[in-house]
């Protein structure tokens, strides 16, 4: 089968390797349909590594799929043939003190589609994978969309850790796919008031358009004044989406006392900074978003009854042999791009 892989920083091979085969009776044997370039995949095609996971070459990334079941192992009870998944990437044991605390994204045996010394990626035609990590989409759900329930998933889990205090008016930094999914599961929610922001000018357009009260662009404006002026009394949650050091300092400057700083955004360097005095003057709750948990099923249901509409995201297809071509234009935020889907058969 094809597969594309990663063979050095910046370079994308396509090669034949060998088609995977059922190694568990609970194994499901998944033919690639579409994939989303994500920004850890960017990370690993730019810089070789996200902290101390470093690309081993060659490796095969990616990791927000949809697929159609090819072949089930002898213990799978909920699929057959032919049903359309979107996959849950991340392959927990079930057992540790974390999934049995109910934190299956923390599982200290966690196995991720696409990272580096846990399991080969997406970008390829099949993929072998358990069948509790398979999520049946949505009658009507289209493949694009498919492959958009990951990042929705965060967008959802993200919220869900404000349980019980619900924020009326926040703050998104970084309008990609995140922070739009952010977005999107903020006003399912019910938050009164989204404020967002990107340095690429298309984005802040889009965010405008799928439901933003207000987006800019800090390049061009002073974000934080503006946003000050419309909200004297500061916001109660800001989601970071960006991994910009830059917008950690917006989002402390915005946050009102007691507020909270929810971090999703994935910085390129190993270190960021905070000014101590600002965070500990205004009580300031700092939140680390680490994927998903248990909310592939809750953003399924939010796009097959249109209460999510993600179609808008997928601005860019692309086949499988294409692939260097993709993430040349995603990580230099050419042409509009908001998520780039490869479709093996496209």
């Amino acid at each position: 089968m094809k597969a594309a892989v990663l063979t050095g920083r910046g370079r994308i091979e396509i090669r034949e390797i060998p088609e995977p085969r059922l190694a568990n009776e609970t194994d499901v044997l998944i033919r690639v349909e579409a994939t989303g370039i994500c920004g850890s995949d960017v990370h690993y095609f730019s810089e070789g590594r996200i902290g101390d996971q470093v690309v081993e070459y060659p490796f095969v990334v990616g990791h927000e799929c949809a697929g159609v079941v090819q072949e089930t192992g002898s213990a799978v009870t909920r699929l057959k043939p032919e049903d359309r998944v979107a996959i849950d990437p991340g392959v927990v044991c079930g057992r540790c003190d974390q999934c049995l605390a109910g934190r299956p994204n923390t599982c200290h045996n966690l196995r991720y589609l696409g990272t580096p010394g846990q399991m080969s990626g997406s970008l390829v035609d099949v993929i072998r994978i358990p069948e509790q990590n398979c999520h049946r989409l949505g009658e009507g759900m289209s493949m694009n969309e498919g492959a958009l329930v990951e990042p929705l998933s965060i967008g959802v889990y993200s919220l869900k850790l404000l349980a019980g205090s619900l924020p009326e008016k926040i703050a998104i930094l970084g309008s990609g796919p995140i922070g739009l999914a952010v977005l999107l599961a903020a006003k399912v929610a019910g938050v009164r008031a989204v404020y967002m922001t990107d340095q690429v000018e298309e984005r802040v357009q889009a965010a405008r358009r799928a439901g933003a009260d207000w987006s800019g662009n800090p390049e061009r404006s002073d974000i934080v004044a503006r946003i000050r002026a419309a909200e004297p009394r500061l916001l109660d949650a800001v989601f970071e989406c960006c991994g910009d050091q830059g917008a950690l300092d917006q989002a402390v400057d915005l946050l009102k006392p007691g507020g909270k700083l929810l971090v999703l955004g994935i910085p390129v360097s190993d270190r960021v900074s905070f000014d101590i005095h600002k965070l500990r003057r205004k009580e300031i709750g700092l939140i680390n978003v680490r994927r998903q948990s248990h909310c592939f099923p809750d953003a399924i249901r939010l796009i097959k009854t249109k209460k999510a509409d993600v179609r808008f995201m997928a601005t860019h297809e692309f086949s499988l042999v294409d692939a260097a071509q993709a993430f040349e234009l995603v990580s230099g935020y050419r042409d509009g791009v908001i998520k780039a889907i490869i479709r093996p058969s496209f």
